[in-house]
């Protein structure tokens, strides 16, 4: 007899998670060099794309240094960002070819709102030779050729291969899934408070809408150590009006 699949496969929710995470730190392996600080985004191949201003240690790479860019996803809960998941990708820094500039700058733009990004633009636009004083330059975009994706969400931990994590496609309901999920987290806490209380039989509190996909739902409560609970569909759902019964199904157990 066949398990029920109760989960997106790894691949997809590691797509998933990197398509909402915003670069936090970058570093060089094989060096003893600290990590540093990095802005910038998440392409539509799931690659980091970096954003690098004069005197950032990468601005100067000609020769696509090994690096690790640090990826964090987060889930503001009553005003508070909480991490939900952390990605080390793991690859070589290149720059972004100028005629896939603009597509990179507009992916990031959402998780790195900069004025540099026009920079970027300006700089490549402008006729050879010409343009910045000497000594200056424009911020440059560059992107991580990925070799693997280390994983830690939740209470688990992994390895994605490149071919996997490319071959992935992010949930193809996430949007309205992340919409669903915050208006379930602003207006109906109760509801799902008292939801779980059923279906664990016990008393809880602190309850949040954690996750939610077209396979089931992840709802987390507790204060000082939180747990993270899956909660199932009887079958995965389609699309998103079968996403928001089932949401409406949860709400309503006794």
């Amino acid at each position: 007899m066949q398990r029920p699949v109760t989960a997106p496969p790894i691949p997809e929710r590691i797509r998933t998670l990197a398509a909402a995470a915003a670069p936090t730190h970058v570093s060089f392996a094989g060096t003893a060099r600290p990590a540093v600080p990095a802005r910038g985004g998440v392409d539509g191949a799931g690659r980091p794309v970096l954003l690098v201003r004069p005197g950032d240690p990468l601005y100067g790479a000609r020769d696509e240094p090994a690096v690790t860019v640090d990826l964090v996803a987060s889930r503001r809960l009553g005003g508070h960002e909480t991490a939900r998941g952390l990605l080390k990708v793991q690859g070589w820094a290149q720059a972004v070819p100028a005629a896939e500039a603009r597509e990179a700058a507009v992916a990031i733009a959402g998780h790195c709102p900069d004025e540099a990004l026009f920079d970027v633009l300006e700089d490549l636009a402008a006729p050879a030779g010409g343009g910045r004083p000497e000594g200056t330059g424009a911020p440059r975009l560059l992107r991580v050729d990925v070799g693997q994706v280390v994983y830690l969400t939740g209470g688990e931990s992994g390895v994605v291969d490149a071919e996997d994590y490319l071959r992935a496609v992010p949930d193809p309901l996430s949007e309205p899934a992340e919409r669903m999920l915050a208006h379930v987290n602003d207006t109906h806490r109760r509801q799902l408070t008292d939801a779980l209380c059923s279906l664990l039989g016990a008393p809880v509190r602190e309850v949040w809408l954690w996750e939610l996909d077209r396979y089931g739902a992840t709802v987390r409560h507790g204060a000082d150590r939180p747990a993270l609970v899956r909660l199932p569909w009887p079958a995965p759902v389609a699309c998103a009006r079968s996403l928001e019964h089932a949401v409406h199904g949860l709400l309503c157990h006794r």
